[in-house]
């Protein structure tokens, strides 16, 4: 979670207790694969709270949502449900579910991910598009780890021409470390979201890798692969009743580690909106929220896709130093 996402966590109230479970790495690294020779060292820890306003943290997104959810009163969050069918009428929603439960809503916000159901309803169905790539992901106990004389640094990036291999640890006791890859994969049937890997494909994914990441590849005992999906940029954000936001509007790889942190920001945003002209008028809310996220959201998917953040010395203050509270509201209609 970077600084950006970390002042929307203040307005919440968790911020400190995020910051006491999480990770704070003091940089984030990349480095060659191969040589692991530095390509980049980007400031953060101290400098982060100072330049950008609020840390940046690697946790544990199961620990993330158990204190997210400790926030909202009980019975605020439904589970088990699967939306089958939803109908505007111009005065409400009515939402039908599998199990047969209806519910009306002045508004509905699809937050439901690349496959979602509202953008569905707004666009029409259409399968998201497989990106070529893969992600590896694998959890391993910080034990397993000390049986080496090698440096796991607390936020790196291993990368060489067509692949990359991310790592970090997830709690403040550096008891778990994490690992995501970005690789290049034959299509096959997705439908079931993702599928067991193994170490050998693994080493054959890394063979060119240094001693590190050879050693996190001989503790994982379990890591799955994901097919990576995008979607082109929607003509509409909104219609009616009905808005988007995060993967189900502009899903992007997630090679910058933003994609939450989008979803997350266009929620914030979407709240100043509505608390600015009220429910009544949330055509106008909708408006404002597009007009106002469009085009972060669409520069960060760009460069996300791109798979070039932070590999060279950058400034990744466009990203980490943007606070959505105190940016400029635009007014007028989304073009």
């Amino acid at each position: 979670m970077g600084p950006n996402i970390m002042k929307i966590f203040r307005r919440l109230g968790i911020e400190d207790a995020l910051v006491k479970m999480s990770s704070q790495p003091d940089f984030w690294f990349s480095r060659d694969g191969a040589t692991g020779d530095y390509l980049s060292r980007i400031p953060l820890g101290d400098f982060a709270v100072k330049e950008y306003g609020a840390p940046y943290v690697t946790v544990h997104r199961g620990d993330l949502h158990a204190l997210q959810m400790a926030q909202l009163a009980p019975g605020s969050v439904h589970f088990d449900k699967r939306l089958t069918s939803i109908a505007d009428d111009g005065s409400g929603v009515d939402l039908t579910f599998a199990d047969g439960t209806r519910v009306k809503a002045d508004i509905v916000v699809g937050a439901d991910g690349i496959n979602s159901r509202i953008r569905e309803i707004l666009l029409g169905s259409e399968k998201p598009k497989y990106s070529g790539w893969v992600a590896h992901r694998a959890l391993i106990s910080g034990e397993r780890l000390a049986r080496y004389d090698l440096d796991f640094e607390s936020c790196v990036k291993w990368w060489s021409e067509d692949r990359h291999l991310m790592a970090y640890f997830t709690t403040d006791r550096r008891d778990e470390y994490y690992y995501v890859t970005g690789v290049p994969h034959p299509a096959w049937d997705f439908d079931g979201g993702s599928a067991p890997s193994s170490r050998d494909e693994m080493r054959a994914a890394f063979a060119d890798y240094g001693p590190i990441v050879q050693a996190l590849i001989d503790s994982t005992d379990e890591v799955s692969k994901w097919p990576l999906l995008n979607r082109d940029p929607l003509p509409i954000w909104s219609r009616g009743r009905l808005v988007l936001l995060g993967d189900a509007c502009h899903p992007m790889k997630p090679h910058m580690a933003q994609g939450a942190g989008m979803a997350i920001e266009d929620a914030a945003m979407l709240t100043r909106c509505l608390s600015r002209t009220g429910l009544s008028d949330f055509a106008t809310a909708f408006a404002l929220y597009e007009a106002n996220r469009k085009d972060r959201a669409s520069r960060v998917q760009a460069v996300s896709n791109a798979n070039t953040f932070l590999r060279h010395q950058e400034d990744p203050a466009w990203v980490y130093g943007y606070d959505i509270y105190e940016a400029p509201l635009i007014d007028g209609l989304a073009a």
